[in-house]
């Protein structure tokens, strides 16, 4: 009798935070898929241009890959949540505010957009010189070579990194709770931690673990069919 009460407390404890957790849930999901989505159109071109304006590369611009590779060293070596309040201005300039959804996805873009772009030169890199020679000499032009070649061949590499970017984005959106950026972190910053909640602070950790193993096996399986 003793251990039904207690299951049945917890089941009614679940019951009553449901429609919170849900809402969280809701706006990491939408805040993953923005900023994801804004940062691959940023991160992905900016990481072609990294490797094609490189030193002996097919387009070659010495001066524009070494500002852009410091630029891109400088974001990436910051913190989340101390970039997360460095750019307060710049986020209430573009958004009109530093809370709540909008708010957060601004620095979660300028998080996750250099790392793409990390992502994208790796994969980019590992592409056979070879075959970049065997294009060229056939007459292809640098768009060609970029679209044919470089993207087409590194298909399977890059799946893996946006799924890498993806689990990155979820923490960094837990992180933006300290600020109101709602989502599951601001759930567990307002009942887990401030009101000392630890039901409220486990079933939001259950939650996010489900969500990095989900996106990690979808990532996989993606990425294992470009391969074949």
């Amino acid at each position: 009798m003793i251990e039904a009460s207690l299951w049945q407390r917890i089941w009614l404890r679940v019951l009553e935070i449901t429609p919170q957790l849900s809402k969280a849930t809701y706006e990491t999901i939408l805040m993953v898929i923005i900023a994801l989505s804004i940062a691959a159109v940023i991160g992905i071109p900016l990481g072609v241009l990294l490797v094609i304006t490189r030193p002996g590369h097919i387009l070659e611009k010495k001066w524009f890959y070494k500002i852009a590779n410091m630029l891109i060293n400088m974001i990436r070596a910051i913190p989340f949540i101390i970039l997360l309040f460095a750019i307060m201005p710049f986020t209430r300039m573009i958004v009109g505010t530093t809370i709540q959804l909008k708010g957060a996805i601004v620095p979660l873009v300028v998080f996750t957009a250099p790392f793409i772009a990390r992502v994208t030169e790796s994969a980019l890199l590992e592409v056979n010189k070879g075959i970049i020679e065997a294009f060229l000499a056939m007459g292809a032009s640098p768009w060609q070579i970029i679209t044919k070649v470089l993207l087409k061949e590194t298909r399977p590499t890059m799946i893996l990194g946006m799924t890498i970017s993806a689990i990155s984005l979820i923490g960094a959106s837990a992180m933006a709770g300290v600020v109101g950026g709602g989502g599951l972190g601001d759930l567990a910053i307002r009942y887990g931690y401030q009101r000392y909640e630890g039901d409220v602070m486990l079933l939001t950790l259950i939650v996010l673990i489900i969500m990095v193993q989900g996106i990690q096996t979808v990532g996989n399986s993606i990425a294992k069919r470009l391969k074949k």
